[in-house]
């Protein structure tokens, strides 16, 4: 597919990206660990990262501020349906995704013409906030390696740790409560760029090649997010009472 660097990131973005550090302040620490390679900075390129809380979107917003990239976000499409949020997110030209209805075929064809126009594009391939009962991400969707099998684009991964400390898995409920324990506390919310996945040597079908390129991808996050929990490999530190555990698709880990 021909790529361009004919997208740039609206004003209001941009304005986001940098407000989200100053929300986020007050309820935890921001730590950034690795970069992403100066040849990917341009765009395209897609950022897979893990999901361990709703809080991660703002996390991620923050950290990209601060690494200095602007990515178009895949957001569920629940969120453009509210009245205020839903057309900012439609202004900043993110990527909408109605899973679970016919409309989700449309995501992946925004998501390749986002890359195309020389974009980052970032994506949570596991789907939904994580339920694998150690926190390790859980096995991924395909449609990042059908993103980047159609498109050409190199996929980086992203790793996050720390916000289940701040929001909880059952926000909005009991949403006070975690936030004046947030205040607090300041927990430490970490956010690492990983190594950029190889898919050179994938073969096969393409349902296999997808299959394949997925299980790098997710290796890939593993990667990343093991030296943001270190000390914690087996059980986290800090344990989300509210977070119900499903091992339906846990993956076999080293």
């Amino acid at each position: 597919m021909e790529m361009s660097t004919t997208w740039r990131p609206p004003l209001l973005w941009r304005f986001l990206l940098a407000l989200s550090r100053v929300v986020i302040a007050p309820v935890c620490r921001l730590r950034v660990r690795g970069t992403v390679p100066a040849q990917l900075r341009a765009g395209p390129v897609i950022l897979a990262a893990n999901h361990v809380s709703p809080f991660d979107p703002l996390v991620m917003v923050a950290a990209c501020h601060k690494a200095g990239i602007a990515p178009r976000i895949m957001i569920t499409g629940g969120v453009f349906d509210t009245p205020v949020v839903g057309a900012a997110m439609r202004a900043c030209e993110h990527i909408r995704v109605d899973r679970g209805k016919a409309q989700v075929a449309d995501a992946l064809p925004a998501a390749a013409q986002a890359l195309k126009d020389g974009a980052m594009v970032l994506v949570y391939p596991e789907g939904r906030i994580g339920l694998d009962p150690w926190m390790w991400p859980e096995r991924g969707k395909t449609g990042v390696a059908r993103m980047a099998a159609l498109t050409g684009a190199p996929v980086l991964p992203v790793a996050q740790w720390g916000a289940h400390a701040v929001l909880p898995y059952e926000a909005p409920k009991n949403l006070g409560r975690a936030l004046l324990r947030a205040l607090v506390r300041r927990p430490v919310v970490t956010v690492g760029f990983g190594e950029p996945v190889d898919l050179s040597a994938v073969t096969g079908t393409p349902g296999a090649q997808a299959m394949r390129a997925t299980r790098l991808i997710m290796e890939g996050i593993d990667a990343a997010l093991a030296p943001l929990r270190a000390g914690e490999m087996q059980v986290p530190r800090y344990v989300d009472r509210s977070r119900p555990a499903d091992s339906s698709r846990v993956r076999p880990r080293p």
